[in-house]
């Protein structure tokens, strides 16, 4: 059945790729084969109105319910281009359908809303009294009532809104079945967390990746960036247990006090503690052989090198190949913090999807964000590959006019096999190797602060380049 669904009109690209992955969740695999998407007329493939086929009304409401971009989920009743057109829809709308919801025994509730314009409260009465031939036989409720109904209204904006100018105005009229919790994101805005790191992931985002993880209880989930914990509290609140390791032991073991730490975020929020936390390095795995497929999903946001630099075991003397290796005495362990040297985005990626690879269960997903240059908006971007793993789904968050981060979502397809690993081996040892020649090539830092003259002839190119740019910006969003 098709529904009407109302997106949050923000992070566009993450709207349709996070309701199918919740539908991976709550349907069977032949369900999810009729799972479609079409927009209502005139409107803009941006728009937050879209139509929704799914195969029934509880599975719609699961998914509306738990989802963070989804602002509502309607049984559509009726719509039209104007008022007239709107109660000629509603009223050809089969009475099966709506006399249930119309019965003397229930209590009701009409509201409003609109997008890309607003009305004031005797505007609305006005809508909502004009709504007479609908016969309703039940008493209102403005609190608590059984059956919510919503008129949605858009019109024909221009571009202050940020979206381009549609033909004519949509009216849209259902019946709500569900939509996104709003005291959720409140409850976990980093404003209020006890322990935070300069590269803290934004509450929304990170139940975002929980989604397309599909956290759930009795799943385990490991963040081998662990940092703070955001992504692993709000794979927590699904009920998934947690798992996850950082290089710096300072901020898995200590943080800033036994009051302020990785553990008293938890703590702070009622959430089951993580199952372990590790002093662990991504290059250097601390899993034994043999050991595989423990997870049943990783997520993360590995460092690439703008706001925070990557970092492995080593030090830069070591790494370059003027000290050998070295033991620390055993008189010294106690409070040793061993070096680190710079790690390149694209040895950690490669081993990222080697240890999700090798520790994933099979359909097991890995979700992460990759980082893209945006010095040319037509070029083709490509997103790392593995032979172990499928794209299913790459939603775009535009950070600055330089470069932008993709969260990719990955399926595992087939197994970890001896081929597989050898090539990853081998392509360790030349990462070992040809350090400083990687350290060059995978320098992102560099090109996203690098003075903007230096890729154009002149200010007068540049300023060219910035007004040929379009006016609408809705990915920014």
């Amino acid at each position: 059945m098709w529904y009407l669904c109302f997106f949050f009109h923000r992070l566009l690209d993450y709207r349709k790729a996070e309701v199918e992955s919740l539908a991976q969740l709550f349907c069977s695999e032949e369900e999810l084969h009729d799972l479609q998407w079409r927009l209502p007329l005139h409107h803009h493939q941006d728009s937050p109105f879209h139509f929704v086929n799914l195969p029934s009304e509880e599975v719609a409401t699961k998914i509306a319910n738990r989802s963070i971009l989804v602002k509502g989920m309607y049984e559509l009743w009726g719509e039209g281009g104007s008022y007239e057109e709107l109660e000629e829809s509603i009223q050809n709308y089969p009475d099966e359908r709506k006399l249930p919801y119309l019965e003397s025994d229930s209590t009701f509730k009409i509201n409003v809303d609109t997008f890309g314009k607003v009305l004031s409260l005797q505007e609305q009465t006005q809508r909502i009294t004009g709504f007479h031939y609908i016969p309703f036989k039940g008493r209102v409720n403005l609190r608590n009532p059984e059956h919510k109904f919503w008129l949605m209204e858009t019109d024909n904006y221009g571009a202050n809104n940020g979206l381009p100018p549609i033909v004519e105005r949509r009216i849209f009229f259902g019946r709500e079945i569900g939509g996104a919790d709003r005291k959720l994101l409140p409850t976990y805005e980093l404003k209020s967390r006890t322990y935070l790191g300069p590269t803290a992931m934004d509450a929304e985002i990170a139940f975002l990746m929980a989604n397309q993880a599909l956290a759930t209880p009795g799943k385990l989930v490991y963040d081998p960036f662990v940092g703070t914990g955001s992504i692993l509290i709000a794979a927590a609140h699904y009920g998934a247990m947690t798992m996850g390791a950082d290089i710096d032991i300072r901020v898995v073991r200590d943080g800033k006090g036994p009051d302020c730490n990785v553990w008293s975020n938890f703590k702070q929020y009622g959430l089951p503690m993580p199952i372990a936390l590790l002093r662990a390095d991504n290059n250097l795995p601390p899993w034994r052989s043999g050991l595989k497929e423990v997870f049943d999903a990783i997520i993360c946001d590995p460092p690439y090198g703008v706001r925070a630099g990557g970092r492995k075991s080593g030090g830069r003397k070591l790494l370059k190949g003027v000290v050998g290796p070295y033991t620390v005495p055993d008189d010294k362990r106690t409070g040793h913090i061993p070096s680190t040297g710079a790690y390149t985005l694209v040895e950690c990626v490669h081993d990222l999807l080697d240890l999700a690879a090798r520790m994933l269960v099979m359909g097991g997903r890995l979700v992460f964000f990759y980082p893209v240059l945006r010095e040319d908006e037509n070029a083709e971007t490509h997103f790392p590959e593995h032979p172990c793993f499928k794209l299913i789904a790459s939603s775009e968050q535009i950070l600055s006019s330089r470069y932008s981060r993709v969260l990719l979502t990955m399926v595992k397809t087939s197994q970890y096999t001896e081929e597989v690993a050898e090539a990853a081996r081998i392509k360790h040892i030349d990462f070992k190797e040809n350090h400083l020649k990687w350290l060059e090539d995978g320098n992102l830092h560099s090109a996203v602060f690098s003075p903007a003259n230096a890729q154009s002839n002149g200010t007068g190119d540049a300023k060219a380049t910035k007004e040929q740019k379009p006016k609408y910006r809705g990915k920014y969003v």
